[in-house]
This record gives C-alpha cells, structure tokens and sequence, in this order.
C-alpha cells in the first residue's frame, strides 16, 4: 500500500517526513484530523526495525489521538510522531532541530511528551517552538504528564469496576499490572492506597522490587500474567498485549490499563473479549489524563481544572459501557461512536 492509499485509508490530513544530517534526526509527523483543532499529540523516540514499522505506528497513534481529544471533550484534533533511533541517541541538537521542523508547520500540530522522551527534550523543543506542551514549570509547563495519566486510569477503573462488579471502591480487588514504569508506578500508588491486591509484571527488576517493598505487590512472570485468577488485567506497557493468544487466557473480568493501542486487531480482539464477557475499558478514553494535562497548558494551567476534567474520564466510559450493552456493539465501537458523533457536529457545522 502506497503512503497515499495509507493516509486515505484513514483519514489523514497530513504526513511530514524530517530529516537532518548533523543531528542524526530522522522522524516522521502525522497528523489526522483538526475537525477539533490543531493536532496535539506526543513524540516517542523507538529504534524501528524499518520505516515502514515506524510510519504504521505514527499513522495508527495519530488516529488514536483524534479519538482521544475528542472523547476527552478537548478542543483539538490528533496527531504524533516518532523519531527513529536508540533512545541513547537523545541530544538538544536532536530535538531542536526537530523542534524547528515541528515550528515549521505553524501550529498545526503541537507536541508533547511519549515513549521514551520527556519534559528536558520538550525544554529543548520549546527553543525552537511554542507549538510544545509537557515542558518544565519554570517554562510555563506543567511538569510530567504521567502522574495524571495514571490518576485518570484509576479513575477509569474504579468505573469499570463499579459497572461490571457492582462495587463503589477497590478494596479487596485484584489488580495485574503489565509495565510499572513512568505511569504504571504511579497507577500501583493509588491502587494500593485503595484497598487493592496487586500483581505486577515488568522487565526492568527495579521497578518491580519498588513495587513489591512499597505496596506489597507480588511479582509474576510474563508467562503467568494473563492466567492470573484477578479481577482487572491492566495493561500499562506497549500495545497489542490483547490478541489470539492471550485473550482466551484472561481469567479477569476487566481490562483497564493506560497502554495505547492494546488490541492487536481492534475490531477482531475487541470481539473477543465481547464474547468472553470481559469488559474492555477503550484505551484512548482511559489514558486521555496525559493529554488532557498537556492540552491545559496551551491556555494557563491550572491543576484544579485538570484534576476536574480527569475525573469526567470515568463519567465518560459510564457512557460508552451503557451504550454498548444497549446497542449489544463492543465497548471499542461505542467510544468510536462517541469521538466520530462529536466531531462529526463540529464539522458539519
């Protein structure tokens, strides 16, 4: 499939492919829909196999961020980008000269903090641009994003487990935790700190040690995770952790975690899960806290605004839980419903 059938296939605006010598940048900016508003949507640093692995990724999480923005009830639209490298390679002249290309663009697109890039490489950016949000307090940001990406998380799953197991808190509850790193850390807190059992899985030993004398997690292995006799699985790593494999493995009831793109195949695995009756919190509504902190930046930030438009995540996914039962569709196709409804009445407007 050619770059262009890719982008009509779905339905982005924009694709912009960076590159520059002397600082070793290679990256590519997608944007995909500003219906909304101009395109907000974080950069993560991966070392791809290929281009063409890192163009499906940015393509598949600029659409996610559209969707995101637009169940979060922000006035912009989705976009991202990824460099490609080793995370090693960061430098300030690596990510000034992708803030310049970022700048080039004239605030169509503004970015923010993803996998393995943070609020110094948004500093560095913000030299080159404003059209850069997750920047540093003493720049007028709001610090790291994650604490309220896993505050929102939470959020989200004392609503999943309000609906699917009849109960107004967490304690007793046990919890898988895939990934406690700059949010899963932060989601274990709170979780504990509610009442919950907790199990957790991770390939970095200190973070699972830290989990284990903090909170009094108990550490399993990737092989044992998806076996787990739990109540919520929450995937809070990569992606695709969802697919043929391990959904007919999942003894929990839920799943609800911050990870992005959880599905491997949304429309086949969210049927899946439909059909084993396990209620699948949609990850772009979930983990919209991040991007709801950032985007509060762009007109003053205020933490008590943030910390009250977070909360509505969970009044959100009460929504798409109750449409999907009544409907009998997936929750995946009722948040859908609920994005493209809203941006739909903008755009006929």
């Amino acid at each position: 499939m050619s770059v262009f059938h890719k982008l009509q296939f779905r339905g982005h605006e924009k694709i912009v492919f960076c590159n520059d010598a002397a600082s070793g940048l290679k990256a590519i900016i997608a944007i995909h829909d500003t219906t909304l508003g101009p395109a907000l949507g974080g950069t993560r640093l991966l070392p791809y196999a290929t281009e063409q692995e890192a163009l499906n990724d940015v393509l598949r999480l600029s659409r996610g961020m559209t969707y995101k923005a637009a169940c979060a009830g922000l006035h912009l639209g989705g976009g991202k980008a990824v460099i490609i490298g080793d995370p090693s390679m960061k430098t300030e002249a690596l990510f000034r000269a992708y803030g310049r290309f970022v700048h080039s663009l004239g605030g169509r697109y503004i970015t923010a903090e993803d996998m393995n890039t943070n609020v110094t490489n948004m500093d560095h950016i913000r030299l080159e641009t404003t059209y850069v949000a997750g920047i540093s307090p003493t720049l007028g940001g709001s610090g790291d994003p994650s604490i309220m990406t896993a505050l929102g998380t939470f959020y989200g799953i004392q609503s999943a487990v309000k609906y699917r197991l009849g109960k107004h808190d967490l304690k007793g509850i046990k919890i898988s935790v895939q990934g406690v790193g700059a949010v899963g850390k932060h989601l274990c807190k709170s979780l504990h700190e509610a009442g919950a059992t907790l199990f957790v899985q991770d390939i970095n030993e200190k973070n699972l040690n830290d989990m284990k004398e903090l909170y009094g997690a108990t550490v399993v292995s990737e092989r044992e995770l998806f076996g787990l006799n739990v109540d919520v699985y929450s995937p809070c790593a990569r992606g695709a952790t969802l697919n043929d494999t391990t959904i007919p493995q999942l003894k929990a009831t839920i799943v609800a975690g911050c990870a992005n793109n959880q599905l491997e195949n949304e429309s086949v695995h969210s049927k899946m899960l439909k059909k084993a009756n396990i209620l699948y919190a949609p990850d772009y509504v979930i983990n919209a806290g991040g991007v709801i902190n950032v985007a509060n930046e762009l007109s003053g930030y205020n933490k008590q605004k943030v910390e009250h438009e977070v909360i509505q995540i969970a009044k959100t996914l009460d929504v798409i839980f109750q449409t999907a039962e009544k409907r009998d569709i997936t929750t995946h196709d009722s948040a859908n419903k609920f994005a493209e409804d809203r941006i739909s009445s903008v755009r006929n407007v």
